[in-house]
């Protein structure tokens, strides 16, 4: 394994302000985006629109670029002193917006701060759980200590945006919201922030890797397709995400705005309902009498409910050709793919086989619970799944509700089944199988997303072998053993990645990202 990496190669250099156009460098570039940005606190939630914007105000240590390769941040190399001390050598004259200067000390504060969040829906503690001891050797450097070997402590630091001590010491996660702790050292400044709107930065003339092209970005929210979408034709906006799929054969015709695709790493999947044995929430039988056992504890029921999804329809009638069928975590490109876990075929008559052999010949009700504001289509997607199910006998209602209330009723386990989307940001099956489908455990903080409460151990103890194997080739065989395990015993039920699409108006050019976030950053003059 290559434990050396040296930052001075300008992995992530960008154009210089001077090479500019001189109308590039007093704009503002406007940005419209589908989901809601929910804080300013970059620990608050691990979710992918808020790590978006965190991402224009913090830096990290280690950072990614858009096809997830691991490059130098903040941090211009690290080095394993050995198997249990990793050392990261710091970048020198990194400033914070008030001008104070970025120390180590800063580093050691962030690492204690990040996973004790009250409140937080999904946190960033798997990440720095490995990390038993800080040591501030200087200013510039700072050694990571751990118990046992931490192979991928560069990439688990590409999640945590670092915070400065005098401005966040005691901050809630409120004083983030209000900008008063939203100090960084990233490309832009904080201005403000309205909740289910907008977030407005400003330039950060003094960037350690050069001042950006424009003077300022305005965040917009606007979770209506049509509306995000009419925005970036009239010029409203300058970049747009989620463009809706119906709209996409119009759009490429049109003049006015050019397009920009990305098979992603986001995996949209279906969450069955571990949490309890017996009186289950949403489930009944066809004359809506409470069943008594949980039927979804039963492996067969989960593959015959996997079995009765037809994949292929859903990508290209449902998503119109913006997905593509899925049966694991990350899409075919990625090192951590594995060719071995395909996805599942579409059979009704064994899924009808399977069951009547766990005693449900005729079926049984469940409502399928969805957002209908957060990914692209959806409601549309669990509506479909709801036909599915019913031609098996399982007779299926959709709940749907909007993104704001969602994820906190998933996280109180009130679904009996529920649809969710997790991106595999590293490139690799990690942080799912640790987050979403890894034991809950707030104390050694694994499960954090892991809403619906699967629980194998067998896995568990895979993902800790995998996680201590200093030699990559043998690390990697063991997650794929873990992917195919997960998939076995069904502990979740993968229905697509997403295709991520931008439109962007006539003379941007947008870098695509696998992780699908918007960022100022990778958006250019042409």
């Amino acid at each position: 394994m290559d434990r050396i990496a040296i930052g001075r190669r300008a992995a992530l250099a960008l154009p210089a302000l001077a090479a500019l156009p001189a109308r590039a460098q007093g704009t503002t570039l406007t940005i419209g985006v589908g989901a809601p940005v929910t804080s300013i606190d970059p620990h608050f939630f691990n979710a992918s629109f808020n790590s978006a914007v965190a991402s224009h105000i913090f830096d990290r240590l280690t950072e990614r670029t858009p096809d997830a390769r691991l490059v130098p941040g903040l941090a211009e190399s690290w080095r394993a002193v050995s198997d249990t001390v990793w050392e990261f050598r710091l970048r020198d004259g990194v400033r914070w917006h008030d001008g104070r200067p970025f120390t180590a000390d800063d580093v050691a504060f962030t690492i204690e701060r990040a996973p004790q969040v009250p409140n937080s829906p999904g946190g960033f503690g798997v990440y720095l759980r490995a990390i038993m001891r800080t040591e501030v050797v200087d200013a510039r450097t700072i050694r990571l200590h751990t118990a046992r070997p931490h192979p991928i402590m560069p990439s688990d630091l590409a999640f945590i945006p670092i915070i400065a001590r005098h401005a966040a010491s005691g901050a809630s996660t409120e004083d983030f919201n209000s900008g008063r702790a939203a100090i960084g050292t990233g490309p832009y400044r904080f201005v403000s922030f309205r909740a289910g709107d907008r977030i407005e930065l400003a330039r950060n003339d003094s960037y350690w890797r050069g001042a950006e092209p424009w003077a300022r970005v305005s965040y917009r929210m606007i979770a209506n397709d049509s509306a995000r979408l009419a925005a970036v034709l009239a010029g409203d906006v300058d970049v747009i995400d989620q463009v809706p799929s119906a709209d996409l054969e119009r759009v490429r015709r049109e003049r006015r705005v050019e397009l920009a695709e990305k098979l992603g790493a986001r995996l949209i999947f279906l969450g069955p309902d571990f949490s309890r044995r017996e009186a289950p929430v949403f489930t009944s039988d066809h004359e809506g009498r409470p069943l008594a056992a949980n039927p979804l504890l039963d492996v067969r029921v989960r593959r015959a409910l996997s079995l009765a999804i037809d994949r292929t329809a859903l990508a290209e009638r449902v998503m119109e050709g913006t997905a593509r069928p899925a049966g694991q975590w990350l899409p075919p490109g990625p090192p951590g793919h594995d060719p071995a876990v395909p996805p599942p075929p579409h059979e009704p008559e064994t899924a009808r086989r399977l069951l009547a052999e766990a005693g449900f010949p005729n079926g049984f009700r469940i409502t399928l619970h969805t957002p209908n504001d957060r990914y692209p289509n959806d409601g549309r997607t669990a509506q479909a799944i709801a036909q599915m199910w019913t031609r098996v006998g399982v007779r299926t209602e959709v709940g749907p509700m909007p993104w704001a209330t969602f994820p906190g009723r998933a996280a109180r386990q009130e679904f009996a089944m529920h649809l969710i989307g997790w991106g595999s940001t590293a490139g690799d099956p990690i942080g799912a199988l640790m987050n979403v489908v890894g034991t809950f455990d707030r104390a050694r903080f694994l499960g954090a997303v892991n809403h619906h409460r699967y629980s194998n151990p067998a896995l568990d103890a895979l993902v800790e072998r995998a996680l201590v194997t200093m030699d990559d080739a043998a690390r990697d065989a063991l997650l794929r053993e873990a992917v195919r395990m997960a998939a076995e015993d069904v502990a979740v039920i993968p229905l697509y990645n997403l295709v991520n699409i931008w439109a962007t108006r006539r003379g941007l050019r947008i870098a695509p990202r696998l992780d699908e976030r918007t960022l100022a950053m990778d958006i250019r003059p042409a």
